[in-house]
C-alpha cells in the first residue's frame, strides 16, 4: 500500500514538473464569420477600452428604421495602444463607419473589427499594416 502511495506522490509531482500553461487565446472563428464582411453605421455609445479585447457599442439605425445597438470586438488596450489609438481616440457621439465579420448569431449584433472611419476628421484605423484585431 505504502508503494502505491509513494508511486502516486512520485508520478504527479513529475506531472507537475513537466506541465505547461495552455494557451487562453480564442478562437474568432467560433463565434464570426471570418469569410463575410459588413459595414455599419453610426453613433459611439461606449468604448471598453480593456485587454484582452476591447469593445465598442454602438446604435445602428436599421432598414426597418429600428435603432440596435451592436457590439464590436477590437484589439486589447496594449495593442491599441501600441498602434496611437488610447482611451480618449473616440467620444461618445461619435458617427462611426465600422466594417467587420459579423457575429454567427445574426440577433446577437456583434462584429469583430477590420476598419474603422470617422467621417468627421477622417481618424481611421485598420487601414495601416500591422492595424489588426489579434
Amino acid at each position: 500500500m505504502k508503494r502505491v502511495l509513494i508511486a502516486f506522490i512520485i508520478a504527479g509531482a513529475c506531472a507537475g514538473a513537466f506541465a505547461t500553461q495552455a494557451s487562453a487565446h480564442h478562437s474568432f472563428a467560433a463565434t464570426y464569420l471570418e469569410d463575410k464582411a459588413i459595414t455599419i453605421e453610426g453613433e459611439l455609445v461606449q468604448v471598453l477600452f480593456r485587454n484582452p479585447h476591447s469593445f465598442v457599442q454602438m446604435t445602428v439605425k436599421e432598414r426597418n428604421g429600428s435603432q440596435v445597438r451592436y457590439s464590436i470586438e477590437w484589439g486589447g488596450a496594449a495593442q491599441l495602444g501600441g498602434q496611437g489609438v488610447t482611451r480618449e481616440t473616440l467620444k461618445p457621439g461619435d458617427r462611426l463607419v465600422i466594417s467587420g465579420n459579423p457575429g454567427r448569431v445574426p440577433s446577437d449584433h456583434r462584429v469583430r473589427m477590420i476598419s474603422l472611419r470617422r467621417p468627421s476628421d477622417g481618424f481611421g484605423w485598420g487601414t495601416r499594416p500591422g492595424e489588426v484585431v489579434d
